[in-house]
């Protein structure tokens, strides 16, 4: 057997301070996700078929048994915690703004084929954790909010399984943060829509459980949007 599990066995059962399950969950899709259309603050809602892709989430929801939901205010992820929040049985739903989508300013409603050629965005793509977003926020402010969000439900709810449901890069950032990876690498961790991630949390020390897992894994070989140019003949 390979030692790495005595460690971990060591620091779970001996650690101090908080304890406790966060699992995170990113909303279900929308005709602007497939669109590759920035939503950002937007009040964009889900789809039939994002809807179709959380109620897909429910059984593996139902066996990770959430306790708690803790979600974003913005409707696509307020409607995916509902819905989840319904299927395991009713658990109870709050809401905490420090899991809302970066705020991207305006950029909002640009698709991908316009945002690439923005000088702006071109900058904020090379250097995320210095150079805000048109709305005033760098990558390394929303990984402190987004941790902070969750370490405050873990610290006020001890011991309990926390489902979070969020938006793409608070995930993201979320996730090096406890798994201790140079936040610059924020976007090699693919995060789909309706799909879970999840550590167990004891003092500073984190394990992770699993990472975007999805009812239909092959979606994760799929681009999560097609670009709307062609080339030129």
């Amino acid at each position: 057997m390979a030692l790495g599990p005595f460690y971990v066995a060591d620091r779970l059962k001996g650690g101090n301070g908080m304890r406790g399950i966060a699992l995170l969950m990113r909303h279900g899709e929308t005709a602007w996700n497939r669109e590759g259309r920035v939503m950002g603050r937007n009040p964009i809602e889900l789809d039939a078929d994002g809807r179709a892709q959380v109620q897909a989430a429910i059984p593996f929801a139902r066996l990770i048994e959430p306790e708690l939901i803790i979600t974003s205010p913005l409707a696509r992820a307020r409607q995916s915690a509902e819905i989840i929040a319904a299927g395991i049985g009713g658990i109870p739903v709050a809401e905490d703004p420090q899991l809302s989508e970066v705020m991207y300013g305006r950029w909002e409603g640009m698709v991908y084929d316009d945002l690439i050629e923005d000088p702006d965005y071109i900058h904020y793509r090379e250097h995320p954790l210095d150079a805000p977003t048109p709305g005033g926020e760098t990558i390394t402010q929303v990984q402190s909010r987004g941790v902070e969000a969750v370490r405050r439900a873990i610290g006020d709810n001890s011991g309990r399984r926390i489902l979070f449901v969020s938006h793409g890069d608070i995930i993201r950032t979320v996730l090096c943060h406890f798994m201790r990876l140079e936040l610059a690498h924020f976007r090699r961790i693919r995060v789909d829509n309706a799909a879970f991630s999840g550590f167990q949390l004891i003092g500073d020390f984190a394990e992770m459980k699993f990472l975007n897992l999805l009812p239909d894994p092959a979606r994760a070989f799929v681009a999560p949007f097609v670009s709307q140019k062609r080339e030129s003949p």
